[in-house]
């Protein structure tokens, strides 16, 4: 069983860092296999909607100037993808938003890439806007027909400065309680 776990953040180790490391510690407890990537500091660009990868069928963005396509393949591979950005402006990070939107292109037109693999959204926030962020990330996993987890709690945690996160107790539960429920669900798939 593997996770891949993406962090959108511009901050390498800010407060999206420290929420995907309290899910990773989580998920390497039930012996779950982690591979995490931080995307926050390239230069990942939207989509530009020039349909190649459904003519080519080739699981691959037609643009490779940067690394995109060793990111799809690591989302192909794995039984379990989780995102993870921070609210700027109530939205995500547009390396985030980059992701997934030459993921899903990719993995729409190439079959259904993604379908029934688990999917589960991390959000950090500096008081609002993280629930559209929460429900962004959220309608990439459903159209891609992927199997959304959730927690005790809305998948937030409430930071302010670079480490604050791990002051938020509440947090904190939620984001172990995600990582519990994404192990059980991985270990009833398999």
């Amino acid at each position: 069983m593997k996770a891949v776990l993406f962090n959108g953040s511009s901050r390498k180790q800010g407060n999206t860092y420290h929420s995907l490391n309290i899910i990773i510690d989580e998920l390497k407890k039930e012996s779950i296999d982690c591979e995490y990537i931080w995307i926050g500091g390239e230069s990942l660009q939207g989509c530009k909607a020039c349909g190649k990868c459904r003519e080519n069928k080739d699981s691959k963005c037609f643009f490779t100037h940067d690394k995109i396509n060793d990111y799809i393949q690591k989302m192909i591979n794995s039984d379990c993808i989780i995102l993870g950005s921070p609210t700027y402006f109530s939205d995500m990070s547009t390396n985030m938003k980059a992701l997934i939107e030459r993921a899903g292109y990719v993995c729409r037109a190439n079959e259904n890439l993604l379908k029934r693999k688990i999917g589960a959204s991390v959000v950090s926030a500096r008081r609002g806007g993280g629930n559209h962020v929460f429900s962004s990330i959220n309608y990439f996993f459903l159209i891609s027909e992927m199997i959304v987890v959730g927690s005790n709690y809305w998948n937030l945690g409430i930071a302010n400065a670079i480490g604050d996160i791990l002051n938020d107790k509440e947090g904190i539960n939620t984001f172990r309680t995600l990582g519990q429920n994404i192990a059980w669900l991985l270990k009833m798939l398999k």
